[in-house]
């Protein structure tokens, strides 16, 4: 669940909880707001915690990149450079 799809269920629970005046029969719209609440709390987590590991991994890749990269300069630098005659 995203961050987005987190707010939109604690949006539409809160909704359900605080501002209706419908009955139903055999369900508490109430409590079906409280339950989306909680969802969306409960996705909101997932979803942070998710970009946290993602971001992890993406500057984990940039290092590694960016170590591949310094290594091929200095590989071609050597190259570059040619052996001093005597």
């Amino acid at each position: 669940m995203t961050i987005a799809g987190g707010i939109l269920l604690i949006a539409i629970g809160a909704i359900l909880k605080f501002a209706t005046n419908i009955h139903v029969q055999g369900v508490s719209i109430d409590t079906v707001g409280v339950i989306l609440m909680i969802a969306g709390a409960a996705g909101l987590i997932l979803g942070f915690f998710q970009e946290m590991v993602w971001n992890d991994r993406r500057r984990e890749n940039r290092q590694v990149e960016v170590q591949r990269v310094d290594e091929e300069r200095a590989a071609q630098e050597q190259r570059a450079v040619p052996p001093p005659r005597y």
